[in-house]
């Protein structure tokens, strides 16, 4: 039986890079989800620009509940910052679980408004195959509340099982909370985009 071998770099920054290995996939990941997103507002300017009876936005979708889920997922941002800090200038894991959880249950709320959301939309009859625009708004919108999703997987893990490496590796579960903070911004940012994209242009 082989010995197990550390992976060097977890924690302490790589000398070429000036980041941790766990970082830096964060980042590269990331960058692949851009390059899906971008791909999808492509698609979406393209669809736009080509539609003769292209619906005004505003007219057909609910902006006053997309500006409440936009200040949800932007508070959810304030709390996973302070989940962080909570860990990184405080030691306290009590408080970082707080945070987090609050980060969690905002992104609860933000699917249940986004639940009554596509509720009323399709209630009223209208599907993707509906028109080009809603199309690609169940297709945007859809594909970030799957992220969402992901987020509230990622992080629970972290109030939950996942900290028990706060107890022998406090500075690597702290990377990790933040590599899951740089994914949860990423997804806030995501939604910065769509809600003007989508809701009021």
């Amino acid at each position: 039986m082989s010995a197990s071998v550390d992976i060097p770099y977890i924690v302490e920054p790589h000398p070429v890079t000036g980041v941790p290995n766990a970082k830096l996939g964060t980042w590269a990941f990331l960058a692949s989800e851009v390059m899906l997103f971008g791909a999808l507002f492509s698609s979406y300017i393209l669809l736009r620009a080509g539609s003769d009876s292209w619906p005004e936005s505003f007219e057909v979708l609910n902006v006053p509940l997309a500006t409440v889920n936009t200040l949800v997922l932007i508070a959810s941002s304030v709390t996973v910052v302070m989940a962080w800090a909570a860990l990184e200038l405080k030691g306290n894991l009590g408080e970082f679980r707080r945070y987090m959880g609050a980060t969690v249950a905002l992104a609860f709320v933000f699917l249940i408004i986004k639940y009554f959301e596509y509720g009323d939309k399709l209630s009223h009859g209208h599907y993707p195959r509906t028109h080009n625009f809603y199309a690609i708004y169940f297709t945007l919108t859809g594909l970030h509340a799957l992220h969402v999703i992901g987020g509230i997987i990622v992080n629970s893990y972290l109030i939950g099982p996942g900290a028990s490496m706060w107890r022998t590796e406090p500075k690597r579960f702290t990377g990790r909370v933040e590599c899951a903070g740089l994914y949860w911004h990423f997804v806030d940012l995501v939604w910065i985009f769509l809600f003007p994209s989508l809701y009021l242009i």
